[in-house]
């Protein structure tokens, strides 16, 4: 799930670095923070004051998988995170001990993440060896800023200098698919439909590598 709203890369504090363990706890409330407001979270917990409360354990999973098995990338004052994965055959499937993981992290919702969980996973490509875009956030207070595009094209940049591996994601909303729209992103299948809720948009980037 990608949430961007962005404009022109933002100044040095947009820079990518690479994250670290010592950032897990402030990148997990990064992303709790920028997606407590969409479409998808809503869905997964109506009330915002539990959703506050659920979310940065349930996204530690992830942030600490992406630690693991992947790449990342936040920004100077680490105010966004993106969290790349390596992805089909041979990809590193999903964190250790999960489903009890996930169940602590999320309590009586758990039924509701699980088909949040299976309605991705029946659309993630498989066979073809890709990066995952598993999450892209900015903190509220710091989007529009460019910061999540100077994350974005700084992955595109390290994937493009290479062999130009293609990129999947999940868009969250139609204003985060334009996005990705313009940076190369199309459309891959019809749209994600949540049980009962919003569609996610599923996107596709083909590698761009450099000429020699």
């Amino acid at each position: 799930m990608t949430g961007h709203n962005d404009r022109a890369p933002g100044g040095p504090q947009a820079r990518a670095v690479r994250a670290d363990q010592a950032d897990v706890d402030a990148l997990s409330q990064v992303v709790a923070d920028a997606f407590h407001d969409l479409a998808p979270s809503r869905w997964l917990i109506a009330d915002p004051a539990t959703r506050r409360k659920v979310f940065p354990g349930y996204f530690r999973l992830y942030v600490e998988h992406a630690m693991t098995h992947g790449v990342v990338q936040t920004t100077g004052d680490r105010t966004a995170a993106a969290l790349w994965l390596p992805a089909g055959a041979g990809g590193p499937g999903p964190p250790a001990g999960y489903d009890a993981r996930l169940r602590a992290a999320t309590g009586r919702w758990i039924d509701r993440f699980l088909a949040f969980d299976a309605a991705l996973d029946e659309r993630h490509p498989s066979g073809t060896p890709h990066h995952h875009l598993a999450l892209l956030a900015v903190r509220p207070d710091r989007q529009g800023l460019g910061t999540g595009t100077a994350l974005l094209r700084s992955y595109h940049e390290l994937l493009d200098s290479g062999p130009g591996a293609p990129v999947y994601l999940e868009a969250s909303d139609l204003r985060t698919r334009r996005t990705y729209l313009r940076h190369g992103y199309t459309d891959h299948g019809p749209p994600i439909q949540l049980p009962g809720g919003p569609r996610m948009y599923p996107m596709w980037r083909e590698g761009q590598p450099r000429a020699l």
